[in-house]
């Protein structure tokens, strides 16, 4: 026979989900720029960040290069849908450091990445420009 229900435990009020904490304010343009959210029950190792208005090119691209940091156990991104502006990263460190510093040099990194791009993209440009007035010369 089922144990009675006590009418204690049939008033207890719903406790509120934690809500998202924004991170604090720094001279990182990056932080400025995008509105960057931490998602509830995050640790100083493991952590869920929300951006604002980025999509699968961002996502994949962050990941990639956050997963390049040996001192991360994993990350991996979601669109929670499809019809939502939003992004979702989770990252997940070893002790040796945090995830939000994970998350800081893996846009670094990410830059980086870029400048070697554009700086190679302009020497070809440049090279293919140079050889393709030379042959209208000629």
């Amino acid at each position: 026979m089922p144990e009675s229900v006590h009418s204690q435990d049939l008033d207890q009020s719903m406790v509120d989900a934690e809500q998202p904490t924004e991170l604090p304010q720094s001279n990182d343009p990056i932080l400025e720029e995008r509105q960057i959210v931490v998602l509830p029950g995050a640790t100083e190792t493991a952590a869920s960040f929300q951006f604002e208005g980025e999509g699968h090119t961002m996502g994949n691209a962050l990941r990639y290069a956050i997963m390049k940091n040996p001192a991360v156990e994993f990350c991996g991104y979601t669109i929670p849908h499809p019809s939502d502006p939003k992004m979702n990263v989770r990252i997940q460190t070893n002790d040796t450091t945090t995830a939000l510093e994970a998350l800081e040099k893996g846009f670094n990194d990410l830059m980086d990445l870029c400048d070697v791009v554009t700086e190679k993209f302009t020497a070809s440009r440049d090279q293919f420009n140079a050889e393709s007035g030379n042959r209208m010369e000629a």
